[in-house]
């Protein structure tokens, strides 16, 4: 494609590429100056952006590229607004100076984050000590207190098992007794004074006792009890398991949680204590402070040298505002 640089500056600048085109050389160099500031800053917060996204967002390689792109975007925008501005502004100005000086600390802080890596671990190591400290005590005395139910549940149970093991060995089997009642006719024989003889029939209940041995049903409780024992057993040793582990799982807890304000904090520990990082970030924030001023300096400059292109879009302008006026006062003098 010809002349593709100067068409990648005017889509990235928001330059017209045909109105540039019938212009000097004055102004395509221009361009090209304020296309590679561009550029510059771009890739520099490209790269913040991806690093920010993927370390403390957790993004993954696609969502730290994504995050990347709608950060370079957001810096496409601003400079636009310093770029394509027609007319001296000097709030317009004002405002990019600060956003400058917020985005050169904010770029700085995450640059010496991953300059200052080792340090900041080293640090984090400290702060993970005092954090585990803290924790620990509570989480101890919550897996201990559970030891301690499932060990009251577990004496009662073994407890409960002894009573019926002594009941089963003292009366492995039990009598049974059971009685049954039988009506039987009974004849009976009267002799009275004449020595007459009369027989009288009588139903008599006779009660028969019969005894049965059963084996104790306390032996079917048993199994239940110790299915239970076993469960409550294997509860109290995973219990016990973890209270060992406890502190090794609490300091993994806190290490996979990277948060970006406590490596901040670490992080200005370590520019407050030594010199040689407060330099280091100095240099960063002023690398990173000229970087974003570089296209408002460069803009700044050249408006009191305006080249073709800047004159044409204001005789554009101005043609098209006398032009509007001529239409104006036309339809004033010759209304419909």
């Amino acid at each position: 494609m010809k002349n593709w640089w100067i068409r990648f500056g005017c889509f990235l600048t928001g330059y017209n590429y045909p109105i540039l085109m019938s212009c000097s050389e004055v102004a395509i160099k221009a361009l090209k100056k304020y296309t590679s500031a561009m550029l510059i800053v771009c890739v520099m917060w490209s790269f913040i952006g991806f690093v920010f996204t993927g370390r403390y967002l957790k993004a993954g390689l696609a969502g730290s590229m994504l995050g990347g792109a709608i950060l370079c975007l957001i810096i496409v925008q601003i400079e636009r607004q310093i770029i394509l501005a027609t007319n001296h502004n000097k709030q317009m100005y004002a405002f990019r100076l600060i956003i400058a000086v917020a985005m050169a600390i904010i770029g700085s802080i995450i640059v010496d984050q991953i300059i200052f890596q080792e340090d900041i671990e080293l640090g984090k190591t400290e702060t993970l000590n005092k954090k585990v400290n803290k924790i620990l005590p509570d989480r101890q005395r919550e897996i201990k207190n559970q030891i301690a139910q499932l060990q009251n549940s577990l004496l009662q149970k073994e407890n409960e098992r002894r009573r019926l093991s002594d009941d089963i060995t003292l009366h492995p089997v039990i009598k049974s007794y059971s009685s049954q009642s039988n009506s039987t006719p009974v004849v009976t024989t009267n002799q009275d004074s004449s020595r007459a003889t009369t027989q009288k029939i009588k139903v008599v209940k006779i009660n028969t006792v019969s005894i049965s041995s059963i084996p104790n049903p306390n032996i079917a409780l048993l199994a239940p009890i110790d299915k239970q024992i076993a469960g409550l057993r294997g509860e109290k040793g995973i219990k016990e398991a973890s209270l060992i582990k406890l502190r090794t799982d609490v300091e993994r807890e806190i290490r996979g949680k990277t948060g970006f304000l406590d490596e901040l904090i670490v992080m200005v520990n370590l520019i407050t204590s030594s010199v040689v990082a407060l330099i280091v970030w100095l240099l960063w924030l002023c690398f990173l402070m000229g970087i974003e001023l570089f296209v408002m300096v460069s803009k700044k400059g050249d408006e009191n040298n305006e080249n073709d292109y800047d004159l044409t879009i204001r005789h554009h302008m101005a043609f098209q505002k006398r032009k509007l006026a001529l239409m104006a006062r036309a339809i004033e003098d010759y209304p419909v």
